[in-house]
């Protein structure tokens, strides 16, 4: 079964920082293009960040720019995404998801919430 398994979400106060990471399983990780992907209430999934099996980044969704960055761990099958000088313009559901040419999957989500 493949598994997608978001955690490190939560509250926190805007300039602060957090580390999701995802946990994959039931597939081949290293041959697949990982995205953290977030969607806020009233406005369509968007991708966040993207990076290949080589640890390339694909690329940054302009409002993260300089503040994100993604990253991968093949041997312990996980993509991580540090969040940094975050801003209540931040706060989403996040989401990891796993391609591999017409395949993907995407794991539950797991809530960032940016607030004083």
């Amino acid at each position: 079964q493949v598994q997608l398994v978001e955690s490190g979400g939560g509250l926190v106060e805007p300039g602060g920082s957090l580390r999701l990471s995802c946990a994959a399983s039931g597939f081949t990780f290293s041959s697949a293009v990982m995205s953290w992907y977030r969607q806020v209430p009233g406005k369509e999934r968007e991708l966040v960040a993207s990076i290949t099996r080589f640890g390339a980044i694909i690329n940054y969704v302009d409002s993260v720019k300089g503040r994100f960055t993604i990253s991968r761990d093949n041997a312990k099958n996980t993509v991580y995404l540090q969040m940094n000088s975050l801003k209540p313009e931040d706060t989403a559901v996040y989401y990891c998801k796993a391609s591999r040419g017409p395949i993907a999957y995407w794991g539950q989500g797991t809530q960032v919430t940016v607030s004083s």
